[in-house]
């Protein structure tokens, strides 16, 4: 039980490394193929599917700088092979000039849900981005 919490921890510290590395072959292989990646209320975008989800975040942070923090995780083991989590999230993106966005400062929670696959591996199955606050600054008010 402690060590499927801690693989979970690890599992998405390496989410955090590999966006904030552009590490899009690692991001992908902490997926499940099914992944439900919801930022509606954030970005007004919803993913189905891993490929589908690390080509979008790829297009979108891959010229950007990001550093990516989670803190407080609160897991919950729902059976041997299914977890649930929250994070408590900050975040700063620095976009490429020219960018209509120039900087985000965002916090907010993660809600998660893992998945273990046949390989003993958890995965992220399920991810919902709520921000609680945004702090932006856009090309025109530079």
């Amino acid at each position: 039980m402690n060590d499927d919490v801690e693989s979970i921890k690890q599992l998405k510290a390496r989410y955090f490394r590999f966006i904030d590395t552009k590490d899009w072959a690692g991001l992908r292989s902490i997926l499940t193929d099914d992944v439900d990646i919801d930022v509606q209320a954030d970005s007004g975008r919803r993913y189905s599917g891993a490929d589908t989800f690390v080509a979008s975040i790829e297009r979108t942070l891959g010229d950007a700088m990001s550093v990516h923090h989670g803190h407080m995780p609160e897991i919950v083991l729902i059976s041997p092979d299914e977890a649930s989590g929250i994070w408590a999230m900050e975040d700063e993106l620095w976009f490429a000039p020219g960018s209509p966005v120039e900087y985000l400062h965002g916090y907010g929670h993660y809600h998660e849900t893992y998945r273990r696959g046949a390989d003993g591996a958890w995965r992220i199955a399920a991810l919902r981005l709520v921000r609680l606050r945004r702090d932006v600054r856009t090309a025109n008010d530079s």
